[in-house]
């Protein structure tokens, strides 16, 4: 396998150094005949994987994030051997779940943005978290197999976790999102991506414009960069950092000219 073949259409250090990794990976599964895995990959590196992968027509891979909406998900590569019972027997031996459950006087009170800061400020490596969800009574952070440990030693040492209990639970017993929607209605100048953007993240045109350039934007999953990409009906955009929004109904044109569009909203 020529790796500079494979990644010489891509100019970024970041990604050829990402790319490569999944290259040395799918060299060892073949010699060794054993799984390897990824630490978590955000929604851009997910892209960029994907769609090296299927250029590569390499069709041994599983993206998993501990559930199957995840935003954040490992790549595991496996050798031929292995069918879908064999993989999911794996999934407990590379995710865990670390589980913080509040004190009644703090329920309620953190954010998804409070958990993630907490781990930043501990100076704990963000690749090795994924998803953290969050209810009332606490959170659930997955992380990697390898970290779980030292996460679940090292939050305590936070004030705002000192009196909460923190334990180790397997995947399977993870809590799922409770997912829920809003109808909201935009009205925009056209269907352009970067009119739409600006409008669902609520901002001017201009740092819409630097939001894409940002590669923060996703249409069905993919990293898109194009301003004048045409959105389509039934397409899911995610903004990081902003949310996640399905186009669900085109209302038609107001006198102006301008188009009205009924979004759903994960909130």
């Amino acid at each position: 396998m020529n790796k500079q073949d494979f990644l010489k259409d891509y100019r970024k250090q970041e990604d050829k150094m990402l790319l490569a990794q999944v290259l040395d990976k799918i060299e060892f599964v073949k010699a060794r005949g054993k799984l390897e895995y990824t630490d978590f990959l955000d929604m851009y590196q997910i892209s960029l994987v994907e769609n090296f992968l299927k250029k590569m027509k390499f069709e041994n891979y599983k993206l998993y994030g501990g559930y199957e909406e995840a935003e954040r998900k490992v790549l595991i590569i496996y050798p031929d051997k292995y069918d879908e019972i064999m993989l999911e027997k794996n999934y407990s031996k590379i995710l865990k779940v670390v589980r913080v459950i509040l004190p009644e006087e703090e329920k309620g009170k953190y954010t998804h943005r409070n958990y993630l800061g907490g781990i930043v400020k501990l100076g704990l490596k963000r690749e090795k978290v994924g998803d953290i969800l969050v209810g009332d009574d606490g959170a659930d952070i997955i992380v990697m197999e390898d970290f779980s440990e030292i996460l679940k030693k090292e939050l305590p040492s936070l004030t705002r976790f000192e009196n909460s209990k923190i334990e180790l639970i397997e995947l399977e017993n993870l809590r799922k999102k409770e997912v829920k929607i809003e109808d909201v209605k935009i009205i925009v100048p056209s269907l352009r991506l970067d009119n739409i953007v600006s409008d669902l993240a609520r901002t001017s045109r201009s740092k819409a414009k630097q939001i894409i350039e940002q590669e923060r934007v996703f249409i069905n999953g993919q990293n898109e960069t194009k301003l004048s990409k045409q959105i389509k009906l039934s397409d899911v955009i995610t903004i990081r950092g902003k949310g996640r929004f399905v186009i669900k109904e085109f209302e038609g044109t107001t006198r102006s000219g301008r188009a009205v569009i009924v979004v759903e909203k994960y909130i």
